[in-house]
């Protein structure tokens, strides 16, 4: 079990000695509010870090920047099931692309987001040690690096600005700019990665980071977010020399082990979100969201997948389902994709839902689900293994970065137009495709193969919308959502409370 002594108290302070309430943060920050002056008194910059650590924790509920990367995709739905899962429609809006401006976890992630930039700057512009710094500018580009992908423009304010000012924007190809700067800046300051601990600022997080920017700045900088994008092959190469440069980090034998309560030991994830005992985020929701009421643990019987998406995986992969002696004994069902009869712990009584109906998860989901289907429609996931000892406040570590999602940019900027074109690409798909259980060769080198791979192989790890846009297929067709959709939603409106500010205007088409 991992202790919260594995936490660096060389900056963690406790957080009842911010100078700054909670609500003048959300106040502002919704304008982007940078500054050097928070009213007078010295400013606990070490306390201001541990927020904008602790603000990853966002990135683990079930709505905010999960719903928006993953729903908004080809995988994951949220049905209305009978009186439940409605909220106004809001979930249904992301699959089917007819959010608005008004819509909730819209307004909620652009908070969270900007609340921790926020921080960040806190702890840049006073008084702070130089590794408090770099860590919190390393901190401040990951958030604004979603901010870019989700929102396109970006506040700021410069230091010094006097509180009365109206906060300025960054356009998306200024804002990657400057992210890709203060990363190059920064990452010779950064420490190596830590063994058994990834969620602290290091080299191969910068390294993953900025690859992942030079592998999205064509569709960044485009003049119209929704394409056509041309890719440099400069930025290729500079997306495979930054992939090269992760030098502390490596696939794990078994994929599994990545998502494990015990994960902050696997060497594959680069960059996390820390969970301890009682000191934790939302990430039983990656269980709970869509588990039915009688399940073990028990869930909220709403997220499901749709059939298209589970379909791409193969029987004999891997990363689609997972058991072991203690999964089947502790909770009755393998993890990862279900679908069929769910069963009690132990694996041999079959479950009944509400009605004593048997619980059979059926691949047959609608978008307003009505009669017995409201228990059983859908396939349910669980990406990570129930912490059985603490199925309230689980361990588990929260995956922000993976190894094997550097490896497939890698091969992906490789195919276009990077050194090493195919035959890179093939290595990588073959490493990637084995260590699945499945024979080389099996996801070809091309970039359709390296497109499907990763739908395998990052599922529901918050990428799946970033890849649909890169690769040209976000805004077309699929199961549940029959038409192409308007150009409009290939960003994210910003919410109408942040557009008092004159400096702002609304994303296209909004």
């Amino acid at each position: 079990m991992k202790s919260k002594n594995i936490i660096k108290s060389i900056f963690f302070v406790g957080i009842a000695t911010l100078g700054v309430s909670c609500t003048n943060l959300e106040e502002e920050v919704l304008d982007g509010f940078e500054t050097s002056n928070t009213g007078g008194g010295a400013v606990n910059t070490g306390a201001f870090l541990q927020s904008a650590y602790e603000g990853l924790r966002s990135f683990q509920g079930q709505g905010d920047m999960f719903t928006m990367d993953e729903m908004s995709g080809d995988g994951l739905v949220g049905p209305t099931r009978g009186g439940d899962w409605d909220d106004n429609a809001k979930w249904r809006q992301f699959h089917v692309h007819t959010w608005g401006a008004d819509n909730e976890e819209i307004r909620n992630a652009y908070n969270n987001l900007l609340t921790n930039v926020y921080n960040c700057d806190l702890v840049i512009n006073n008084t702070a040690t130089d590794d408090q710094k770099t860590q919190a500018r390393f901190l401040r580009a990951f958030y604004y690096y979603h901010v870019i992908d989700l929102f396109g423009q970006t506040p700021y304010r410069e230091a010094g600005s006097a509180v009365t000012d109206n906060p300025k924007f960054r356009t998306r190809k200024e804002a990657t700019a400057f992210v890709i700067s203060e990363l190059e800046a920064i990452i010779s300051k950064l420490p190596a990665r830590v063994a058994n601990d990834a969620s602290f600022a290091s080299k191969d997080a910068a390294n993953f980071l900025l690859a992942k920017l030079y592998l999205n700045k064509a569709v960044f900088n485009a003049d119209n977010a929704a394409g056509p994008y041309t890719f440099d092959p400069a930025d290729m190469n500079k997306v495979i020399a930054y992939v090269d440069a992760i030098t502390s980090s490596s696939l794990e034998t078994n994929y599994w082990s990545n998502f494990a309560p015990t994960n902050n030991t696997s060497n594959e994830i680069l960059f996390s979100s820390k969970n301890v005992l009682g000191n934790g985020g939302g990430i039983q929701s990656r269980w709970r969201m869509g588990m039915h009421y009688n399940q073990t643990p028990d869930g909220w019987n709403g997220f499901a997948t749709v059939a298209e998406y589970y379909n791409k995986f193969s029987a004999a992969d891997a990363r689609r389902q997972y058991s072991t002696p203690s999964i089947i004994a502790n909770f009755g069902n393998p993890i990862g994709f279900q679908v069929g009869q769910m069963y009690k712990p132990g694996g041999v009584v079959a479950l009944k839902d509400r009605k004593g109906n048997p619980l059979i998860f059926t691949p047959q989901v609608s978008m307003i689900v009505t009669g017995n289907a409201i228990e059983t429609a859908g396939i349910r996931t669980q990406k990570y293994e129930p912490d059985n000892a603490n199925l309230g406040a689980p361990e588990n570590d929260y995956v922000l970065m993976r190894y094997s999602d550097a490896l497939l940019m890698k091969a992906e900027a490789a195919l276009r137009g990077g050194t090493g074109g195919a035959a890179v690409a093939k290595t990588i798909l073959d490493q990637v495709s084995v260590r699945a259980g499945l024979a080389a060769g099996s996801a070809p080198a091309t970039l359709d193969g390296v497109y499907d791979e990763r739908g395998r192989e990052l599922w529901y790890e918050g990428w799946r919308r970033n890849d649909m846009i890169r690769f040209g297929k976000f805004l077309g067709p699929r199961e549940l959502k029959p038409t192409t959709s308007d150009p409009k939603y290939v960003l994210y409106p910003i919410p109408a409370d942040a557009l008092f500010n004159p400096n702002v205007k609304q994303n296209p088409g909004y």
